[in-house]
C-alpha cells in the first residue's frame, strides 16, 4: 500500500482538508478527510483527479508556433498540417507521440482520447500491418506512463460541398480506407488492453458521406465514437447546400447521437442543434485554446450543458497543453460572449476536466475508493496560485504549476520532472527531424 497525504484535496462531494490517500494495485481503497500524516508520503498543494485529454491530434504539436507567420485562415493552417502529415511513418510518430504525451503527463493528463486519422503510408497504400500507425500512439502512451483511447477514425472522401462529396487529395489517401466496410474491418483487427481503450470517430460529416454513418455506428456499438461538429461554418453552409439539413441534424437521423458519442467543438450550433445533442446525452468536447488559435469561434458551451450535454475538454492541435489553462477558458469565454462571470462554478469546471468517461475510463475523474488511483498535484505557492482559495484553483493555476501526477498508482511527473527526463529535449528532437 501506498498512502499519501493532501493538506486540501478536491473529493466528489467537494473541497476538502486533510486527506489521507490509500492506494492498493493501483486504485484508491481509501479517501479520508480529517486525517493525519504519519507514515504518509505529503503532496504540495491541492490535491485533484487526473485530468482527461478527450481530444487530440498528437502530430499537430510539430506545428506549434510555426503557422503564424502570414495569418490566414482555418483552412490554410490546415494546409500546413497536411505537408506534415505527409513526413511522418510510424518510427517518427511514435517519437514525436512519446514526447507529447509526457508533455500531457507534465500538465496533469493522465489518460488521452488520440482522434487517429494518419492510417496508411502516403498515397494510401497499406502497411503490411494495416494499423502499423496505430501502433505509434498506443506505444507512446505506455512510455509516457498514461492511458490512451484510440479514436480510430473513418475518413472516406475530401470534403464537402454544393455538388455533394469531393474525392480525396493526395495527402488525404493517408487518412482514407476505400469504403466504410473496409474502415470497418481495419477496426475490428484493434484491441483493447490494460492501458488503451479503443473506440471510433467519424472525421466530420464532410468527411464522410451520409450513406456511410451506420456503418461507423454499427461497428462502434459499445464503445466511445468521437466526431467533429460544426467547427467552421463553412462545414454548416456545406451539409445545407447539398443535404438541406445541419451537420447535429445529419449525425441525429443517423442515430450516432447517443449517450457514448462527444461532439468535438460544436461551435456554430443553432437551437434546434443544441436540443437535439442535449437531449441525446451526448458530450460535447470544447477545445478553447485550439478554436482560439484557429480563430474558429466560441462555442455555445453552457446552453449545450443546459441542454443536457456533459462537457469535455482538449488540447485538440496543441497550440497548448495546458488542460487547467482550457477549463479557465471555457468560463472566459462564456464571460466574453455573455457579459456575465461565473457562468460555470469551480466544481462544473473541474467536471469538464476530468471527464474519462468520455473516453471510456468511468473508473477515472474522482478521487474516490475503487477507482483509478490517478490525481496531480498543483502548487499552491507559484506566482500564478499564491494566496488562491484551493477550491477555486481551475481558475488560477496553469501546466506550469502541477508538481505531482500519479497514474493508476505510479508516480510518472514528480517535482514538476517527468520519469523519461527534459521533456524538452524530447520535443526538440523529434520536432526537429520533421521540421529541420
Amino acid at each position: 500500500m501506498t498512502t499519501y497525504f493532501a493538506e486540501h484535496a478536491l473529493l466528489p462531494d467537494g473541497p476538502a482538508r486533510d486527506v489521507r490517500i490509500e492506494v492498493v494495485g493501483g486504485r484508491f481503497t481509501a479517501v479520508t478527510p480529517g486525517a493525519h500524516a504519519t507514515g504518509a508520503d505529503r503532496l504540495p498543494g491541492v490535491v485533484l483527479p487526473g485530468f482527461a485529454n478527450c481530444h487530440s491530434h498528437a502530430f499537430h504539436r510539430a506545428l506549434r508556433g510555426r503557422t503564424h507567420a502570414d495569418g490566414g485562415s482555418f483552412w490554410t493552417w490546415r494546409e500546413q498540417m497536411y505537408a506534415l502529415a505527409q513526413r511522418l511513418d510510424p518510427d517518427s510518430y511514435l517519437s514525436l507521440a512519446r514526447a507529447v504525451y509526457a508533455e500531457m503527463a507534465l500538465a496533469g493528463i493522465s489518460a488521452v482520447g488520440e482522434f487517429h486519422y494518419l492510417h496508411h503510408a502516403p498515397g494510401g497504400t497499406a502497411y503490411a500491418d494495416p494499423n502499423a500507425m496505430a501502433q505509434a500512439p498506443r506505444q507512446a502512451a505506455r512510455d509516457a506512463g498514461i492511458r490512451l483511447t484510440l479514436l480510430d477514425t473513418c475518413y472516406l472522401s475530401g470534403g464537402l460541398d454544393g455538388t455533394g462529396h469531393t474525392p480525396l487529395d493526395d495527402v488525404q489517401r493517408r487518412f482514407a480506407d476505400a469504403d466504410a466496410d473496409a474502415w470497418a474491418t481495419r477496426f475490428a483487427g484493434l484491441r483493447d488492453d490494460d492501458t488503451t481503450r479503443i473506440g471510433a470517430a467519424i472525421h466530420s460529416v464532410r468527411a464522410v458521406p451520409c450513406t456511410a454513418l451506420p456503418t461507423v455506428r454499427a461497428a462502434a456499438a459499445g464503445r466511445p465514437l468521437h466526431v467533429h461538429l460544426s467547427e467552421q461554418q463553412a462545414e454548416n453552409a456545406a451539409a445545407e447546400a447539398f443535404y438541406g439539413a445541419t451537420p447535429t441534424a445529419l449525425l441525429h437521423d443517423a442515430g450516432v447521437l447517443g449517450p457514448l458519442t462527444t461532439a468535438v467543438h460544436a461551435t456554430h450550433l443553432d437551437t434546434a442543434a443544441v436540443a437535439m445533442i442535449g437531449s441525446s446525452g451526448s458530450t460535447v468536447c470544447m477545445c478553447p485554446s485550439t478554436e482560439a488559435d484557429l480563430a474558429d469561434g466560441i462555442g455555445p458551451a453552457r446552453d449545450v450543458f443546459n441542454a443536457g450535454a456533459p462537457l469535455s475538454l482538449g488540447s485538440d492541435q496543441h497550440a497548448e497543453i495546458d488542460l487547467l489553462g482550457d477549463a479557465r477558458a471555457l468560463e472566459m469565454h462564456e464571460r466574453l460572449a455573455t457579459g456575465k462571470r461565473g457562468r460555470f462554478t469551480p466544481a462544473e469546471l473541474t467536471g469538464a476536466l476530468t471527464a474519462h468517461g468520455s473516453i471510456g475510463w468511468p473508473d477515472a475523474g474522482s478521487l474516490a475508493p475503487g477507482n483509478r488511483a490517478d490525481l496531480v498535484a498543483v502548487r499552491l505557492d507559484t506566482p500564478r496560485t499564491a494566496g488562491c482559495d484551493p477550491a477555486q484553483v481551475v481558475l488560477a493555476a496553469g501546466a506550469a504549476d502541477v508538481d505531482t501526477v500519479v497514474v493508476d498508482g505510479r508516480v510518472i511527473v514528480q517535482a514538476g520532472r517527468h520519469v523519461l527526463g527534459d521533456v524538452g529535449v524530447l520535443l526538440g528532437d523529434a520536432i526537429g527531424r520533421l521540421c529541420p
